[in-house]
């Protein structure tokens, strides 16, 4: 697969594609990825990509030309283009492997007060990570391709992907590790057990109580 994310600062990508399993995945040529500022293709003589909205109101626009000419130079039969906005459709897990099914997907991270309406015109989908304002895309568009790039075969063990929350619609069972005892605080006896059926059992349990304990907490 490959992501290219469009920016105007892709300086706050550095960690993100050099450390841990994003890391290893481009590595193992699993997934390329490419920071592109699309203040490159703006026609601006001065490097200008935004501008007053037309009508009043305050903060600045970013405008389509730039946008629009990045697209036609990236795009292909192949490609995806998601546009990260509030007004979008709430991203979920079931989306994150939607979308690595994909060949190519290009990210556009705003910033400003907003986007030209019509760059919607040029997307394939609108994603939004939740009701709530951020300054830029740069963090969801990270938050999206790293839930993305996890489920592309052969950068996370099958076993794990498996067991992980959302997997079967049931948020992932408690885990714990060495030592049995700290400071009063003990692992659950049946994990000590050897029992495996037992452990599956309190395991699935545990899945089902966690998962309407959140759910009852968000109504």
């Amino acid at each position: 697969m490959k992501i290219d994310i469009l920016t105007l600062f892709p300086e706050m990508f550095n960690g993100f594609l050099t450390e841990s399993i994003i890391k290893r995945a481009i590595e193992k040529k699993k997934i390329k990825i490419n920071i592109i500022n699309f203040r490159d293709y703006t026609t601006d003589p001065h490097g200008k990509v935004d501008d007053t909205p037309f009508g009043g109101g305050a903060g600045m626009v970013l405008q389509i030309q730039p946008i629009y000419d990045a697209l036609e130079h990236l795009k292909t039969k192949d490609s995806h283009i998601i546009l990260l906005t509030p007004t979008g459709t709430t991203f979920n897990q079931k989306k994150a492997e939607q979308l690595s099914q994909k060949k190519h997907i290009i990210i556009i991270c705003g910033h400003y007060e907003g986007f030209d309406d019509r760059i919607k015109l040029l997307v394939d989908e609108e994603i939004s990570i939740g009701d709530f304002i951020l300054t830029g895309g740069e963090l969801p568009a990270m938050m999206i391709s790293d839930a993305v790039i996890r489920l592309i075969d052969g950068v996370i063990s099958k076993e794990s992907l498996e067991s992980e929350s959302f997997s079967k619609d049931l948020l992932d069972y408690p885990v714990y590790t060495k030592p049995r005892d700290f400071k009063g605080m003990k692992v659950p006896e049946v994990l000590l057990s050897g029992n495996h059926k037992k452990i599956e059992e309190y395991r699935k349990q545990e899945q089902i109580r966690l998962t309407k304990e959140k759910q009852s907490k968000e109504k």
